[in-house]
């Protein structure tokens, strides 16, 4: 099982990036696909997650920012985010998550800054 995350990277305060996680080896619409990040210093939080049958949840402070969508025929779950503030900088990861199985991707860097 893999999980790659992509399309983090430097965004001026306002912008907007798309982060993306390709999944491989495992059935991809059967999980609950989650977003998570950690600033330096800080603990693991939840972003956003997505179930198996599209429901999307969001922590407090994405709320209305990001979006969470995922396209199982691409085995892909997409972070679009919105208006980035300097607090969003962080490593961004991925996690694929059953009853019974959990993958975690390697993270990607997302830093807003001016």
């Amino acid at each position: 099982v893999q999980l790659v995350e992509s399309g983090g990277g430097l965004v001026q305060p306002g912008g907007s990036l798309t982060l993306s996680c390709a999944a491989s080896g495992l059935l991809f619409s059967m999980y609950t696909m989650v977003w998570y990040r950690q600033a330096p210093g800080e603990q693991r939080e939840l972003v956003a997650h997505i179930t198996s049958g599209g429901s999307a949840v969001y922590a407090d402070s994405v709320k209305g920012r990001f979006t969470i969508s995922r396209d199982n025929g691409k085995n892909t779950v997409y972070l679009q985010m919105n208006n980035l503030k300097p607090k969003d900088t962080a490593v961004y990861y991925c996690r694929a998550q059953t009853l019974w199985s959990d993958y975690w991707g390697q993270g990607t860097q997302v830093t807003v800054s001016s």
